[in-house]
């Protein structure tokens, strides 16, 4: 157990790490979160009555945890049509060429954070985490993109920092973000990996997500869900 908490705490700053699935009556876009690897990293199945989904982060490492994410979209007979990738640090990639092959998607991400995807291997190894080479990216996201899927769209916020090619996807009729590691339940992502950085990270957060309406739902990369409003009054990091 302490292995994994060392783990966890050298790549991100979380807290409670918890499981959902949120519907909310005013919209048919429907949010499951799934804790993934050894990390406790937080993928997420986004779908609407159109039974086509996006899969964010796809953490899923182990045969189980790709059953599991498998077995999810048949039961609920889901389309997927897109893998989107909020970074590309280790822990939320490394199924990426399992649903990729699967389901025969694109991935897509911000080009500035391909290095890391190009080196999740040997980065891997220095975690004792054996990950395969992950597929480059087949389509670029940059800030203010609209993804969409069935009836639904996603926002696309370039917020680096924690790292260089981070990106928040916003839901704007629903008021939900999914921040990746950008933003946690009262604290940040760390920004001393490579091509971190504090001043870019909070400067970003509070010109970008701290600007949305308070009820704002966090969908953070690790850890609880929290809204912007309890981050604005309650976040140490954003003062």
């Amino acid at each position: 157990m302490q292995k994994l908490n060392n783990m966890i705490w050298m790549l991100v700053t979380i807290g409670l790490l918890v499981n959902c699935s949120t519907k909310n009556s005013d919209s048919m876009v429907t949010v499951k979160k799934f804790i993934f690897n050894d990390f406790q990293e937080n993928t997420y199945v986004l779908y609407d009555e159109t039974g086509e989904c996006v899969i964010i982060d796809c953490g899923c490492y182990y045969d189980d945890e790709q059953s599991k994410l498998k077995n999810f979209i048949a039961d609920n007979k889901l389309k997927p049509v897109k893998i989107l990738t909020t970074h590309g640090h280790i822990d939320h990639i490394p199924g990426n060429r399992f649903v990729k092959e699967t389901y025969k998607i694109p991935i897509a991400m911000h080009q500035a954070d391909q290095f890391l995807v190009d080196s999740v291997k040997a980065y891997g190894a220095t975690f004792g985490f054996d990950v395969d080479e992950q597929p480059k990216a087949d389509e670029l996201i940059n800030d203010g993109d609209t993804i969409r899927f069935g009836n639904s769209e996603l926002i696309a916020f370039h917020v680096p920092g924690h790292s260089p090619g981070s990106i928040v996807f916003y839901n704007k009729q629903k008021q939900f973000i999914i921040a990746g590691d950008v933003l946690f339940y009262g604290s940040i992502g760390r920004t001393d990996l490579p091509g971190g950085s504090y001043e870019t990270l909070i400067s970003g957060i509070k010109s970008k997500l701290l600007v949305l309406p308070d009820e704002v739902l966090v969908y953070c990369g690790h850890g609880p869900e929290t809204t912007i409003g309890a981050e604005k009054r309650g976040n140490p990091f954003l003062k």
